[in-house]
């Protein structure tokens, strides 16, 4: 008896580390940033300024603007969980390219931007680049894009502002819901410090949205993509599947271009 009540007793103990263990270490599983020296110089292929915006919590927030000559407008770009600006002002010149201002940030711990990571802080960071694109931006001209878990901000600030249009690239019905479906044996609902309910911003969000997806994406699966078109019943949103492509390389498939082509640049008849 004492060596089944022994057993019970280690199971439940383990049972409790592993909880702990995601609760305290879910920033490591969910935030993959990549650090830069502040002295590091980025260099790309079309123009761009580096700047930084300071939070009231005094977080140091880097970004890129790249500028064009006359452009269409411009375009906030989030990016994903992984790598830091010098990776993503690469994924973002197809965007330029077709002739917007793009301005992207990285995140609180990514490259050379510094502060404390949560929930409410990244969504109030991107509000505070929207804000700062506002500036010198008619709303009209401005288009969100969200890539992955970059979604959550872009689809947050679309139900606080009047943008031009939502884009949103392999994105999830939240994040809760994707760790749901990760770890359905575990309480997520009670751990998750970050349930990035997208589903929830876009019921307030009145510009046209745009879904980018995958068949064959093996880190948000396509399932949870379409539950959260499902939910956006009256808005009349966009829905475009990619056949063969996965998460980190729909650019290159002709339709992602072809349908980018068709939403940003200006057809004349």
């Amino acid at each position: 008896m004492r060596k089944f009540v022994k057993v019970i007793l280690g199971l439940i103990a383990g049972i409790l580390i592993v909880l702990s263990m995601l609760y305290y270490l879910q920033e490591k599983l969910i935030f993959l940033p990549t650090k830069l020296d502040n002295q590091y110089q980025y260099s790309f292929e079309e123009p761009f300024e580096e700047f930084f915006i300071t939070r009231p919590d005094g977080a140091r927030l880097n970004a890129l603007h790249f500028k064009r000559d006359n452009p269409r407008g411009v375009i906030l770009y989030f990016h994903g969980n992984a790598g830091n600006l010098d990776r993503w002002g690469e994924e973002v010149l197809g965007l330029v390219r077709r002739n917007y201002d793009l301005v992207v940030m990285d995140y609180r711990t990514y490259g050379k931007s510094s502060g404390k990571l949560s929930e409410t802080a990244l969504l109030e960071d991107a509000q505070a680049f929207y804000d700062y694109v506002a500036a010198i931006n008619d709303d009209k001209k401005i288009v969100l894009y969200g890539r992955s878990l970059g979604t959550a901000m872009a689809s947050y600030l679309s139900s606080r502002n009047q943008a031009s249009m939502l884009i949103l690239e392999t994105p999830f019905y939240s994040l809760l819901d994707v760790a749901k479906e990760r770890f359905p044996i575990l309480p997520v609902d009670m751990l998750m410090k970050y349930p990035f309910r997208t589903h929830l911003y876009l019921q307030d969000t009145n510009c046209p949205i745009v879904i980018l997806q995958g068949d064959q994406d093996r880190v948000v699966p396509i399932s949870s993509a379409l539950k959260l078109f499902r939910s956006l019943e009256g808005k009349q949103p966009t829905f475009v599947k990619i056949e063969g492509g996965s998460h980190n390389n729909l650019k290159t498939f002709d339709d992602y271009h072809l349908v980018l082509d068709k939403l940003l640049i200006p057809h004349t008849d």
